[in-house]
């Protein structure tokens, strides 16, 4: 397999991810996948032939190490590092549909390809769920699978064709226990960087939320305010506007001046 080609994509990935997202991408590349390339994949790399049982039955190795070992734990390993970088992609996938869109159309939908707004920020979350289960699931698979993340050094195997319990030794166990814990340490460090990004950005969405539901009703209020303040000011002018433009009142009812003196000469 091209571990470059898989180095590659998730470069392209890391633009498009947050501050925690860029770390996760760095673990896998330093603590996983360099890892696994320079030192790992040669630790196992003959552990059928070394693998050794005190007897020479035909048959007999084969069926134990079979038992003890159905799947290679490296090839375990390299799968999950595979189905673990692999949602990643989905961003970019969203990425290039929205760049894709934005040429069909020949005019900015939005506005910034890799802003994380919409239904590029579902597919992040998406991808942060599947990356999570995927990681817990392969742990739950490894202990399962192997009793157990250390490697022992004897195993007692009494299947078919073997005559009797017959005693089998596996090559490099402290070695392989010490890589296997550090996968594991580092496996469970990239869920709590997912974790707590997902919860990072459910925060944000929450708060941003908040804040427009909140700038929403500051806004009403704000309109019922000068909606009010209209209806009051038209109340307050509304005598003076029918002095100005009342004729009516104009011709009956006199000045104060005129009515003193006819009241004078009334009395008169």
């Amino acid at each position: 397999m091209s571990w470059m080609l898989l180095r590659d994509l998730l470069s392209g990935a890391n633009k498009y991810s947050t501050g925690i997202g860029r770390i996760w991408l760095a673990i896998v590349f330093i603590f996983r996948l360099l890892v696994y390339i320079v030192a790992a994949e040669h630790v196992w790399k003959d552990e059928q032939r070394e693998f050794e049982c005190n007897i020479r039955q035909p048959g007999c190795e084969n069926v134990c190490f079979d038992y003890f070992f159905p799947i290679s734990q490296i090839r375990l390993w390299s799968l999950q590092l595979i189905m673990v970088s692999t949602p990643s992609l989905l961003v970019v996938l969203h990425v290039a549909y929205r760049e894709s869109r934005e040429k069909r159309h020949r005019k900015q939908l939005y506005v910034s390809l890799g802003t994380m707004d919409g239904g590029l920020w579902y597919t992040y979350l998406i991808s942060l769920i599947v990356k999570t289960g995927f990681e817990i699931g392969f742990l739950v698979l490894f202990y399962k699978l192997y009793n157990g993340f250390s490697v022992p050094f004897l195993m007692k195997c009494d299947l078919k064709p073997c005559p009797n319990t017959v005693d089998c030794y596996i090559s490099k166990p402290t070695e392989k226990t010490i890589f296997t814990f550090f996968l594991v340490i580092t496996s469970c460090l990239c869920i709590m960087l997912n974790f707590t990004e997902l919860s990072l950005l459910i925060l944000r969405y929450f708060i941003k939320c908040c804040l427009q539901k909140h700038s929403k009703t500051f806004k009403s209020s704000v309109c019922e305010c000068h909606s009010l303040g209209y209806t009051e000011c038209g109340e307050t002018r509304a005598p003076q506007l029918l002095q100005n433009h009342g004729p009516s009142f104009d011709t009956d009812i006199p000045p104060k001046g005129e009515a003193k003196l006819l009241c004078d000469t009334e009395e008169d």
